[in-house]
């Protein structure tokens, strides 16, 4: 399917989010500048040099697609690693070691994902054909129950809190902060809120929270939720 309301670079930027990273790091490692894919640079051509720095820093990019529009944005051989009945395309691997943290330890989400991973490892789980995963964590509390319970562990992949990296009706591990100086650590569905683009909706599986519309400069970290384990019995 051709994608003819988009130029170049925004489709860059389309890239940028679907590897769930950071756009000024994204742009870094093709040693250019985020400001020149925002605002009226981002009508500007893309030279031929960056073009070929991002098809090799990604190589499961359609060329096509991001030259023209045309097809998908992954190659053929991509998309068919893709998760059946998912709504975003995460590239299946075959083989990985997801480090394993020991949360309770740490001083919040946003300082896990910064500081102390090093610090706060207690092991490494490894599963094949999964989805691409940052870290994973042993959860707490009882909102999206029964899907999620306290104590299962949760392997995720860590995003920008920022509205284009959010592909909404999908979970989260989120940290929010609740006043000045606490920060609540959940996992939750989020959906678009009917307050405006500033705010999101944390929606629980459990029908005995009821669902919370916050801002998003509220929200110090944010990862999804790529697998769940959970322990069906201590023996």
């Amino acid at each position: 399917m051709a994608d003819k309301s988009t130029n170049i670079k925004e489709r860059v930027l389309q890239v940028a989010t679907f590897k769930g990273v950071a756009k000024e790091k994204f742009f870094s490692e093709i040693n250019m500048s985020y400001g020149n894919f925002k605002g009226k640079s981002k009508n500007t051509p893309l030279n031929s040099n960056a073009i070929e720095d991002i098809l090799t820093m990604c190589p499961d990019i359609n060329p096509e697609w991001l030259l023209t529009g045309n097809g998908e944005m992954l190659k053929s051989d991509q998309v068919n690693l893709i998760q059946k009945g998912r709504k975003t395309k995460d590239a299946v691997l075959e083989q990985q070691e997801v480090p394993l943290y020991d949360f309770e330890a740490t001083a919040g989400l946003n300082e896990l994902f910064k500081n102390s991973k090093q610090l706060h490892l207690m092991s490494t789980i490894k599963i094949p054909n999964i989805p691409a995963c940052d870290g994973a964590i042993a959860i707490t509390g009882d909102s999206m129950y029964p899907l999620l319970k306290s104590g299962d562990i949760i392997m995720y992949k860590q995003i920008p809190v920022e509205t284009p990296s959010i592909f909404f009706g999908e979970m989260y591990l989120l940290g929010v902060m609740v006043d000045e100086f606490e920060e609540m650590v959940t996992v939750k569905y989020v959906q678009k809120s009917d307050l405006g683009s500033d705010y999101v909706k944390l929606v629980s599986q459990n029908q005995h929270h009821q669902p919370k519309d916050i801002k998003l400069d509220r929200i110090t970290a944010m990862a999804m939720v790529k697998v769940s384990i959970r322990k069906n019995t201590m023996f």
